[in-house]
């Protein structure tokens, strides 16, 4: 298995990584390696955009027109 070297991490991120993998009872690598798998394996969440490309075509915009209505508007607060 290869190793991983990370270089220039913040240190306040070193130890949220250690006090996590602590109470977890793991050491860091573990703890690295979960995190990694968990993330790495984990099905990929499709953006916005992409549903909407992914949506079949359901008419032109005139079908989509609104009607104005015949009746006389009244406010619903009056």
């Amino acid at each position: 298995m290869p190793d991983r070297f990370v270089r220039k991490i913040y240190q306040h991120l070193v130890q949220a990584f250690k006090e996590r993998a602590g109470s977890n009872g793991r050491g860091v690598v573990a703890e690295d390696r979960d995190i990694s798998a968990a993330k790495l394996t984990r099905p990929r969440t499709r953006g916005f955009a992409e549903i909407l490309a992914s949506m079949p075509d359901a008419g032109v915009d005139a079908d989509f027109a609104r009607v104005e209505s015949e009746r006389e508007e009244t406010s619903t607060f009056d």
